[in-house]
Formats: C-alpha cells, sequence, structure tokens
C-alpha cells in the first residue's frame, strides 16, 4: 500500500491483483510458499497496475544499494512486455 501512496490506482484495481495473487498462490498448492515468491508475483502485479509503484516497492524488495541498479529497474519498466501467447489445446 505504501507504493501506491498517492498514485491514480483504484481500490478495485488494488483488490482485482490481491485477488490474482492469492490465486496463484492458491494453484501452486503447497503449503508454505516462500517470501521471495510472493514478492515476485507483488511486483508482477504491481508494474501491471502502476509503473512509479513498481519502482517504488522494487526499490525497498530489491534493496538497491546504488543510482545504476535504480536505473536498471526504470530501464526494466520502459521495456515493451511482450504478450503471453497462451498455448494451443489439442482436441483429439
Amino acid at each position: 500500500m505504501l507504493a501506491l501512496r498517492k498514485r491514480p490506482v483504484t481500490t478495485e484495481s488494488v483488490d482485482a491483483a490481491i485477488d490474482r495473487i492469492e490465486e496463484k498462490l492458491v494453484t501452486l498448492g503447497e503449503r508454505e510458499v516462500p517470501s521471495d515468491k510472493i514478492g515476485e508475483l507483488v511486483m508482477r502485479e504491481l508494474r501491471r497496475l502502476d509503473k512509479i509503484a513498481y519502482i517504488r516497492f522494487a526499490s525497498v524488495y530489491r534493496n538497491f544499494e546504488d543510482v545504476e541498479e535504480f536505473s536498471d529497474a526504470i530501464r526494466e519498466v520502459k521495456k515493451p512486455r511482450v504478450p503471453r501467447v497462451p498455448r494451443a489445446t489439442s482436441k483429439s
């Protein structure tokens, strides 16, 4: 929530992102999930919601040590994302 402070993101969008994270965790079927897995899921959702919130979260989560690491994260956000193509299912 701190990463999203004063950002133009609706409560509904945040709730939907949380639902997607929870759904992904449930589908893993694991009793325990490492915190780094949760952090990566949160970063993925923040990147979809708001790039500034993503950078804010990443700077703390990844514990940036210098300006170059911060610059790398910004370059990463600027890259166009390649949409995933769903796999074709074979019907017999």
